[in-house]
């Protein structure tokens, strides 16, 4: 039996020309809802994955956005309006900063999505990336049944299209030092620009400035949203045949720039997002690049690691992590990340900003935290390294006396971290966005990416800012203590099936934080069916659940059956309480069953 989609409430709408939207604007056609934040890579990917379903459905099917913040700075609306044109959302989205309709709709993840029928029943839910083809199958089956039954309207969107004011560069994202003068990612702009020592006068740009992902010269080159970039030592170089590499991020690839004859290059990357059993010659949103220990450094935020490349070889490895969001040091091979979007080289350390979790960290023979707790504590605080606080940092860069600069984005701040007294204070405030910076003589150039330029503060600069602390606005599920039954719905789309001919099609990871959480129940199996055991000592925590499950085409007249992997990681905040529920039930994609 279909629930009826509940009301959609908001602080107001952007991609409308200033319309107020209701429920009963889409009667007659299929609403498509995808509940995101900006700071989630994994919304982004989704956003990509929908692009084609807009236009192949466009007159059937209306997609709204439904932006529902992790962060304090992603509830302000000026934020979500520079997302929206940043990442180029062609739909309506409903700017949602107290989360009444998430909660309506019992959302538990970022990105959620939520099918409603043209008579404003829900119909399916998915979580998570990777669900391009199930609601391609599910609308064309659909769309056949309401045609049929003359409840289907075709219609336009609603959409309409913002009108930016052009600036030289747009939404830039990281800067480095070349010659007498600055490379800049200019993500907005999809191209690399070389600026003079004034780092306001462009001096060329690779790229067309148009979306894509074609290599040539510069005025033929193209990018996806490039984010980080490195220079190569000279006699490196001069070996491999180009100075600069850079992280083209939505080509989920690595681009090689020839600065002598201005050609670019693919290193590695089809266009196509890695998704398990991909092996490493397919990349996942690559968010910056460093030369460490003689290979390139990459931060792979889609995926949660660090993988490296050897230019040499041509060879793409894993070199940390584990895919599991979170904040786990120790072994490399064993720690966890969460979509590290800034590197940043000091001798023998390795340093990032791990944008997810808030935190500044190194990597060396291991993987330490300077700074940071989980996935879903935040703020601004100055003080002890231990005690400290960030707010989503995009970028980290090694400061002349040892020191960590670190871009703390959502806070607006440049902060600065002794390693030697442990402390951490900040330099500077009232920053748009500044996601990357780069010595320059006396002084830091911090890119402010949502102020479209390059910024100059002393590197001796010191400010003082309104401190404070806080959690996710996401509410905590309430759980009983005790024995409580975990259940991942999975149903596979019109025309698929679970296939079991090779091993179980299914994988459930459940773990927890803190660990003494779970007294039972965490670990690997491949039933979606999990019996806990929580502690009711521990109070608050967060259960970490990675669920995936293959599904492959159930035709006999497909010659080639095709096998799509189903993959979601939940962060789930958890409140143990005496009286409370004793099911958990997390939807991967189907309908709810409680």
């Amino acid at each position: 039996m279909h629930v009826r989609a509940p009301e959609l409430k908001g602080r107001g709408w952007l991609n409308t020309g200033g319309r107020e939207l209701k429920l009963a604007d889409f009667r007659g056609r299929f609403l498509l809802l995808d509940f995101w934040t900006f700071c989630c890579v994994n919304c982004l990917h989704v956003l990509d994955e929908l692009r084609p379903l807009e236009e192949k459905y466009g007159d059937a099917l209306v997609i709204v956005g439904v932006h529902s913040p992790k962060f304090a700075h992603e509830g302000e609306e000026a934020a979500v309006k520079a997302a929206v044109e940043r990442y180029e959302v062609g739909h309506p989205v409903l700017d949602d900063p107290e989360l009444v309709t998430w909660q309506n709709y019992t959302a538990r993840a970022w990105p959620t999505l939520v099918l409603v029928d043209p008579n404003g029943y829900i119909v399916a839910q998915y979580s998570g990336e990777g669900h391009e083809h199930a609601l391609d199958a599910q609308l064309a089956e659909l769309i056949a049944e309401h045609e049929e039954a003359g409840t289907l309207t075709r219609g336009k969107s609603p959409y309409v299209a913002p009108e930016p004011e052009p600036t030289e560069l747009r939404f830039p994202a990281k800067v480095v030092a070349y010659g007498n003068g600055f490379l800049v990612a200019d993500a907005g702009n999809h191209s690399i620009v070389e600026l003079a020592d004034d780092a306001t006068t462009v001096v060329r740009r690779f790229g067309t400035k148009r979306r894509g992902f074609a290599d040539g010269p510069a005025d033929e080159a193209s990018f996806s949203e490039p984010n980080g970039l490195t220079v190569l030592p000279d006699e490196i170089a001069a070996e491999v045949g180009y100075d600069v590499v850079v992280a083209d991020t939505v080509n989920h690839a690595l681009r090689g720039i020839n600065l002598s004859t201005g050609e670019t290059r693919t290193l590695v990357g089809t266009g196509k997002q890695w998704m398990d059993g991909d092996g490493t010659g397919v990349l996942s949103s690559p968010w910056d690049v460093a030369w460490w220990q003689d290979k390139i450094w990459i931060a792979m935020a889609g995926v949660h690691q660090l993988w490296t490349f050897d230019p040499f070889t041509g060879t793409t490895e894993v070199a940390a992590g584990t895919t599991n969001e979170g904040l786990r040091d120790g072994a490399k091979e064993q720690a966890w990340f969460a979509q590290t979007s800034g590197l940043a080289v000091d001798g023998d350390r390795l340093w990032l900003a791990d944008s997810e979790i808030s935190a500044l960290r190194w990597v060396d023979t291991e993987v330490h935290t300077a700074v940071g707790t989980g996935l879903f504590d935040f703020g601004l605080r100055d003080g002890k390294a231990e005690e400290a606080l960030l707010q989503h940092p995009l970028g980290v860069t090694v400061l002349p006396d040892g020191s960590i600069a670190i871009a703390d984005t959502y806070n607006g701040a440049v902060r600065r971290y002794d390693p030697r007294a442990g402390l951490v204070e900040t330099m500077a405030t009232g920053l748009a966005e500044p996601s990357g910076a780069v010595v320059s003589g006396n002084e830091l150039l911090v890119v402010e990416s949502t102020a479209h330029r390059l910024t100059r503060i002393p590197l001796g600069a010191s400010a003082k800012p309104d401190e404070f602390s806080t959690r996710t606005q996401r509410p905590p599920m309430e759980i009983a203590a005790g024995e409580v039954t975990l259940e991942v719905v999975f149903s596979p789309p019109p025309g698929q099936k679970l296939d079991d001919r090779y091993g179980p099609s299914t994988r459930l990871l459940v773990s927890s934080t803190p660990e003494a959480l779970l007294k039972e129940g965490a670990g690997d199996t491949t039933d979606l069916v999990r019996r806990l055991v929580i502690d009711e000592r521990v109070g608050d925590g967060v259960l970490h659940v990675a669920v995936q499950a293959a599904s492959c085409d159930d035709s006999a007249e497909v010659e080639f059956p095709a096998c799509h992997l189903h993959r979601q990681d939940w962060g789930v905040p958890v409140r143990v309480t005496t009286e409370a529920a004793t099911r958990i039930e997390l939807v991967l994609s189907g309908a709810a069953r409680s």
